[in-house]
């Protein structure tokens, strides 16, 4: 017995058309932008590309194009490379410090503990303290006479001079780690308080464990937060100059010479060229680090995104 046929389910063709703006109002999107777009282009692009422009030439006299001499040259001073070093150095230690422990205490803080707010309080005030008055406190910590050698001597341990020994980027870890940790804490605190409730109810009714739950949901929805945290630590890392200028000078020892006091100590010898060769370095290599952050979030973090 055939079976009779059936009409054919009609089909759908349609397309999704962007939303168009009326004449008048596109007209004056683009002039509430404009004032943004001419800054960006006058303080940030037209920079650059003098910057760029100045890497390759002799001098900003005869401006005869050189090429890549003065990059060559660049890599060829030892001054350069020991920046490089201590700044690279100095940012793979403090910058996943900053994130892991400012994940850590956000995930402490959303327990409950006694004197939450007291806590918060502690990591939230060297945000108000103003730069000069921690490098004062620095110094009292880790002068040769200071508090910190005091402290030591009752062990037995002999008094060092830590801003010139080899302890001495710790020292500044630790400043750095004291300064950015609490605003850090309150970004990943805002981010925890957006994870769906549901997720975690419905993950406690299969499992207790806290590091699953912590791993497989917040983990994955603390993702974008974990970037910005990340990039925003890794700028303030190369910008860790002002303490260790007003701590140690503009010649400080090897072990704290970074990008910045090169950089400076450059300018004032009225060296464009290597100046604009070594901001053009730095430039691309922070591009390239944090490419490789936003492709790492977006494979982490593609199945939340929506």
């Amino acid at each position: 017995m055939k079976m009779p046929n059936l009409p054919k389910k009609p089909q759908l063709n349609f397309k999704l058309r962007k939303p168009q703006l009326p004449p008048k109002k596109h007209w004056r999107s683009i002039a509430m932008l404009w004032p943004s777009l001419f800054g960006v282009l006058v303080f940030f692009v037209l920079p650059f590309v003098v910057i760029l422009y100045y890497s390759l030439i002799n001098n900003t006299t005869q401006r005869q194009f050189v090429g890549l001499q003065n990059f060559v040259r660049l890599f060829n001073n030892g001054a350069f490379l020991i920046a490089a070093k201590n700044t690279l150095l100095f940012s793979l230690i403090a910058v996943p410090l900053a994130v892991v422990l400012a994940l850590g205490l956000a995930l402490l803080l959303e327990a409950n503990i006694p004197a939450k707010s007291q806590f918060r309080t502690f990591f939230l005030s060297p945000m108000m303290v103003p730069v000069a008055s921690v490098v004062l406190i620095w110094q009292v910590i880790f002068h040769y006479n200071g508090v910190m050698n005091k402290f030591l001597s009752a062990f037995g341990v002999q008094a060092i001079d830590w801003l010139k020994s080899d302890y001495c980027l710790l020292v500044i870890v630790v400043l750095f780690l004291w300064k950015n940790l609490g605003y850090n804490m309150i970004l990943f605190m805002a981010s925890l308080a957006n994870v769906p409730k549901e997720l975690m109810e419905v993950a406690s009714l299969d499992t207790n464990s806290r590091w699953y739950k912590f791993v497989h949901i917040q983990l994955r929805y603390l993702s974008p937060t974990i970037l910005f945290v990340t990039i925003l630590s890794l700028i303030n890392s190369f910008k860790v100059f002002r303490e260790v200028f007003l701590l140690t000078g503009k010649y400080p020892y090897d072990g704290l010479y970074m990008l910045q006091h090169f950089m400076n100590n450059t300018f004032v010898n009225l060296d464009y060229q290597k100046l604009s060769a070594a901001a053009v370095v730095m430039g691309i290599v922070m591009t390239i680090i944090i490419a490789i952050l936003f492709i790492i979030e977006g494979r982490f973090g593609k199945d939340v995104e929506g």
